[in-house]
């Protein structure tokens, strides 16, 4: 049984360390701050220019002037900070942020993210992908193992136009949880009832395992 997008979420949540700065991609990785581990204090940062964005909003908080790199309504942690997007961009390529977690069209054995088009469709742009892959210290991808039509989205080489070159620490998806390292991907975890030979089918890549 493959894990639902909660529980995904919930997942990626354990990774988080107490005093990260942490920037979350759109769609999926939005779910990881429902998931903090109480207790803990973590600086979520949003491109255009907030250090420190709080739970989502309840209805009668929502300020139409706080709002995400995804345009979604926010609310602003105790200490939060707002500066100029030229600011946070510097805090993103000087290499403060201890961790970004995207989501990725595809992902290779060697750590290669695609996440930001597919040639011939409509993109909105490239957003901070590119400067997030190449100046976070760790890279989570957090996705569906496979598209919805069942193709692959682990590769031994990514078809799509890159985000980033070798720059992906680790992969979680609905099926398992992955590690990228020199010798390619070690499965440190796979969801209840997933098969070690499930996952190989649904993937590109020869697969290691861990103990």
């Amino acid at each position: 049984m493959a894990w639902t997008h909660d529980q995904m979420a919930a997942r990626a949540a354990r990774e988080l360390k107490n005093g990260d700065y942490v920037n979350l991609g759109i769609g999926l990785p939005t779910q990881v701050t429902q998931h903090v581990p109480e207790g803990m204090k973590i600086w979520l940062q949003s491109e255009n220019g907030l250090i420190g964005i709080g739970p989502p909003p309840y209805e009668d908080e929502i300020d139409p002037d706080l709002i995400d790199a995804a345009k979604q309504t926010i609310t602003m942690a105790p200490g939060a900070s707002i500066c100029s997007s030229s600011m946070s961009f510097a805090m993103i390529r000087g290499g403060h942020m201890d961790l970004t977690i995207l989501g990725g069209m595809q992902v290779s054995e060697t750590g290669d993210l695609a996440n930001w088009m597919i040639p011939g469709k409509m993109i909105k742009g490239m957003g901070g992908a590119m400067d997030l892959v190449g100046g976070a210290r760790r890279v989570i991808v957090l996705m569906e193992h496979n598209t919805r039509d069942g193709g692959m989205k682990i590769l031994k080489q990514c078809s799509l136009p890159l985000t980033g070159k070798g720059v992906v620490n680790q992969i979680i998806t609905d099926l398992a949880v992955m590690e990228v390292t020199p010798a390619g991907l070690v499965v440190t975890e796979l969801a209840p009832g997933v098969s070690r030979e499930e996952l190989q089918a649904k993937t590109e890549p020869a697969l290691k395992f861990s103990n």
